[in-house]
């Protein structure tokens, strides 16, 4: 029988900061690949990809995916909303900039923070957690706000709104996966069904949006796609789904603002883009924030007597 835990251990941390220092190197990934391979057409390769690899570990362990077990319904709405937080991401590009939508699109956490409790009561978090969700999306915004100079077109707005659609996406599947049956299935089961719904779902928005399918690219190109496959869809998100089982959501969802802080100092590091005080203030303050999250309230003291002493 599994067992869930109050707050995060070693383990725990250490997947976390794994994952979202992968999946800010991912951004980066993503960035220096588009320009040959499209974007909506890389997400349905790497999800293919990612469906067939963990249909081929399941068979490898002798893992039962199409048993049932009560999760389809909750398994297939997980999934549709999670294709529909990628395709609201790849389609608010089009319309504003990077910057601007991951602002957005961290909003997740504070959907999961306010509706999660309802269903699961012990995901409630005490004030001092509210305000260290609060400093780290400042951060955020902070790292990201020359993408709100000037002035703001009907066009941005609308990928604005893409962008918020997609954090509150992630959100809500969050809570479908820790408030139903797949709060109780494996790992490997609840990622099949966003990883196979989105591999469905992402080549027809590509055939829509008219962008060109090939197979003709680089070793580069190539390269980049099996890491976003390999680790990215397969590995990484299956270590999430296991920390969703076994660890409380909300304060995971903290660690999210990681992710594209770290896409920032990788830019650095990889790109050599420039390293600005905001990014330093950033860095600093999102870590404040997962410290606020994530530190255990004290102990009440004890009295120092019973009654009558």
């Amino acid at each position: 029988m599994r067992q869930r835990k109050e707050h995060l251990d070693g383990l725990a941390v250490s997947l976390l900061l794994a994952s979202c220092l992968f999946w800010g190197f991912q951004q980066i990934l993503i960035k220096t690949t588009v320009g040959e391979v499209p974007p909506l057409w890389q997400a349905a390769l790497r999800f293919i990809g990612a469906t067939a690899l963990l249909w081929l570990w399941c068979v490898l362990r002798k893992m039962p995916l199409f048993e049932r077990d009560g999760t389809l319904r909750a398994g297939l709405l997980a999934g549709a909303l999670f294709a529909g937080e990628f395709s609201c991401i790849y389609l608010g590009l089009r319309d504003t900039t990077s910057s601007r939508l991951t602002v957005f699109l961290y909003t997740s956490p504070f959907v999961v923070a306010l509706l999660l409790p309802r269903f699961v009561p012990t995901e409630r978090l005490r004030v001092a957690q509210w305000a260290g969700l609060l400093i780290a999306f400042v951060a955020v915004a902070v790292a990201f706000s020359e993408g709100f100079t000037g002035s703001t077109t009907a066009r941005q707005l609308r990928g604005d709104a893409l962008g918020l659609a997609a954090g509150t996406l992630w959100g809500l599947t969050t809570l479908v996966i820790r408030s139903s049956k797949l709060a109780t299935a494996s790992a490997e089961k609840t990622l099949f069904y966003q990883v196979a719904v989105t591999a469905l779902v992402a080549p027809l928005l590509s055939l829509l949006l008219g962008e060109r399918w090939s197979l003709d690219y680089s070793a580069y190109a190539w390269g980049s796609l099996a890491v976003q496959t390999f680790i990215g869809a397969f590995a990484s998100y299956l270590a999430w789904m296991w920390l969703l089982r076994h660890y409380p959501a909300t304060l995971m969802s903290s660690f999210t603002f990681l992710t594209p802080v770290f896409a920032l100092v990788l830019g650095v590091v990889l790109l050599r883009e420039p390293l600005t005080a905001q990014l330093v203030l950033a860095l600093a303050g999102v870590a404040a924030g997962i410290v606020l999250v994530n530190r255990k309230p004290s102990p009440l003291p004890s009295p120092a007597g019973g009654r009558g002493s």
